[in-house]
């Protein structure tokens, strides 16, 4: 049995929609123009921020309202990028900021799904377990850093624990927030159906929890590039946020925002992934 299965059987008697091919084909044409609509409203809105932004920017640095060691033009950021760009450099440096965030990010999601599973099956786990996961909270990752880098050292696997702490709270509380909110009547309806644990798990709790489930990872993915910068902050010398040090201690302004903005673009890229993965899976359950 399956979920759809399940979904049938609670609108059995239900009078099904009649269509035709005609009215669907009407409906479609009809709907084109609305959806490029939307997807302008969605480009359009950012895009006049973004230029009324650098606008703004611009005026500032060109009447020297602000010294250029302090906030440089755009241009020179540009410039900075593309050397960067072109050079190579930020690709050495972002291809570990990359890796360390991707590990975190895998190793808080398998600690955090199955512990957020635990917390919505079981009320003694989550009473438990839920004040130390909101209390993780309070704790900084900049001061928790120092602490992991004298218990395990420099390297990646350091980097790659706190990119874990950082991804670890939203995707417990999004598991635990979709397997919580699941419809009861057709979990009974499976168990009626003689739906086990696992049976129940792969087919219908996990489908049915997962744009929620997924929600979570797009805005873990994102977060564990925060969790690297910090760690790299705390080492000094690796990916991008090693190459923010050295650009800060050199007094070099242009590669210092040129980074902030290939760590944008980096999050951006990673975040626009996930969000592609999620309709996928949305589509597909």
């Amino acid at each position: 049995m399956s979920v759809s299965d399940a979904i049938d059987t609670r609108n059995s008697g239900r009078p099904e929609p009649v269509t035709t091919s005609v009215g669907l084909a009407a409906v479609e044409t009809a709907s084109r123009p609305r959806r490029r609509e939307r997807r302008a409203m969605r480009i359009l809105p950012p895009l006049v921020v973004g230029l009324l932004l650098l606008g703004l920017w611009q005026l500032v640095t060109a009447t020297g309202s602000v010294r250029a060691y302090l906030l440089p033009l755009p241009a020179d950021v540009a410039r900075a990028f593309w050397r960067g760009t072109e050079s190579g450099l930020f690709w050495r440096y972002g291809r570990t900021t990359l890796q360390e965030s991707l590990a975190g990010f895998a190793l808080g999601v398998a600690v955090a799904v199955p512990l957020g599973y635990g917390i919505a099956r079981s009320r003694m786990l989550a009473r438990a377990i839920e004040p130390f996961v909101a209390a993780s909270q309070a704790l900084p990752a900049i001061a928790i850093a120092p602490l992991l880098v004298l218990w395990m050292g420099y390297g990646l696997r350091t980097v790659a624990v706190l990119c874990a702490f950082i991804v670890f709270f939203p995707m417990v509380v999004n598991t635990a927030v979709g397997i919580r909110t699941l419809d009861r009547e057709i979990l009974d309806a499976a168990r009626v159906d003689g739906a086990g644990f696992w049976p129940l798990l792969l087919n219908f709790e996990l489908p049915l929890a997962l744009p929620v489930i997924m929600a979570g990872l797009r805005t873990a993915l994102t977060l564990s590039i925060t969790g690297a910068v910090v760690g790299e902050f705390v080492i000094g010398d690796r990916g991008l946020g090693g190459l923010l040090t050295v650009a800060r201690g050199n007094f070099d302004t242009p590669l210092a925002f040129a980074t902030i903005a290939m760590l944008m673009l980096l999050a951006s890229i990673m975040y626009g992934i996930a969000w592609l993965l999620e309709q996928a899976v949305s589509r597909r359950f």
